[in-house]
This record gives structure tokens, C-alpha cells and sequence, in this order.
């Protein structure tokens, strides 16, 4: 009983510390090519280096930390290759849920997406980019989950996350934020009225906003790029 305790405790405490370095690593607070090791963050955040060690492959599964035996672990730049899976991923997914929402979207779906969107537009008017990001995430989790396959967000989520990062960089300024609102807005007018081909071509221009800021990133910051 008490092993089953102490394993229950070593995975909590390694959520938080998962939870943590994710949230530093996606809003680029640790930027691609910084090292951490495993005793500082230990140290920093008062656990065992363990929670740690586990924190570090989770990460590392996810394509976020680079970890090299007897070297220093670094934060992983991006990866045009795994960018561009993700993304084709996402679409193919995606356009498979609004298609199929299409056809059983009810008025309280509408309104339950409409009040997300009013959450966007505060959030806009606030400066809350971080805040803005959590809730393009509740978006388009909302969609799956109200038109009926809310497991397809599992693999839309895993994909979001190989492109999280770039999506901070090219969301700093409010007209972004408000582009993406546009784009949430003829989606949802589109399942409201359960027009297939409307939300699919509004889906496929809001995923394909990033394609355009990808070239002027990598130009700019070219050191983020693997």
C-alpha cells in the first residue's frame, strides 16, 4: 500500500513539474537552445530529482527538450519537418470534425460557442495574450466536444503542441488576436447554419494564418530553427 501511495506522490509532484517547464518552454520564457538540468530545477522547485528526470522524457517525447547523455539538456528548436506533420495532422482532423458538426449542430451549441468567442473579444480587449491563447484552445476543444467526438481533440491538442511556441510569436499584437476571432466567428456562423463547405474553407484559412508568419519567423529568428 504504501509503494502504491509513494507512486501516486512521485506522479503528482511530476504533473507539476511537467505542467511548469511546459507553460516556460511554450510562452518562450525558456527560449530554443537554453540548457536546464535536472538538480537545478530540482533545487528551484524544492522536489527530488526524479519527478524531475520523468518531467524531462515527457518533454522530450513531445519534441520540446533535447536530452543528450552526459551533456547538457537544452530547449529543442523548431522543427520544420515536425511543424509541417502537425499541421497537415490538424487539418485532416479538423475538417473531419466540422464536417460532422455540420449536421447535428443545435441552437445551444451555437450559443455555448458564441459565449467562448465573447470570452476571445475580452481577452483582446484586456491585452491578455496568454490568456487569449488558453482559450483558442477551449475553442476548438468546444467544437469536438460538442459536435460528438471529443476524443479527436487528443490528436488535435498533440498537434497544437508541436507549434505552440510559434503561435506565441506570431500572437503578440491585438490585430492577430482579432484576425483569429474573425476566422472562430465564420466557423461557428458556419456550423450555426450547418454550411459543410463554409466551415471547411473558414477552417482551412484560420490553420493556414501560421503558413504566413512561419518564412517571416524563421527570418527573424533563425537561431529558434533546427
Amino acid at each position: 500500500m504504501q509503494k502504491m501511495v509513494d507512486l501516486l506522490v512521485t506522479r503528482t509532484t511530476t504533473d507539476i513539474v511537467f505542467d511548469h517547464l511546459y507553460k516556460e518552454i511554450s510562452s518562450l520564457r525558456l527560449l530554443p537552445g537554453a540548457r536546464i538540468s535536472e538538480a537545478d530545477i530540482a533545487n528551484q522547485m524544492g522536489v527530488s530529482r526524479q519527478p524531475v528526470r520523468d518531467a524531462f522524457n515527457r518533454l522530450s517525447n513531445l519534441g520540446l527538450l533535447l536530452i543528450r547523455p552526459q551533456r547538457a539538456t537544452e530547449v529543442r528548436g523548431f522543427s520544420m519537418k515536425d511543424i509541417q506533420t502537425a499541421r497537415f495532422v490538424r487539418l485532416s482532423v479538423e475538417l473531419e470534425v466540422v464536417t460532422r458538426a455540420c449536421a447535428t449542430w443545435r441552437r445551444e451549441n451555437a450559443e455555448a460557442l458564441g459565449a467562448q468567442i465573447a470570452l476571445q473579444q475580452e481577452a483582446v480587449q484586456s491585452g491578455e495574450t496568454s490568456g487569449f491563447h488558453d482559450l483558442d484552445y477551449d475553442f476548438h476543444r468546444l467544437i469536438c466536444e460538442l459536435g460528438g467526438h471529443p476524443m479527436a481533440f487528443e490528436t488535435i491538442e498533440g498537434c497544437k503542441q508541436k507549434v505552440d511556441r510559434l503561435c506565441v510569436l506570431s500572437l503578440r499584437k491585438a490585430y492577430e488576436m482579432e484576425a483569429v476571432i474573425k476566422d472562430h466567428e465564420k466557423i461557428a456562423t458556419a456550423l450555426e447554419t450547418g454550411s459543410v463547405d463554409t466551415a471547411r474553407a473558414a477552417v482551412e484559412k484560420h490553420l493556414s494564418r501560421l503558413d504566413a508568419t512561419i518564412g517571416e519567423i524563421h527570418k527573424a529568428h533563425a537561431n529558434y530553427f533546427e
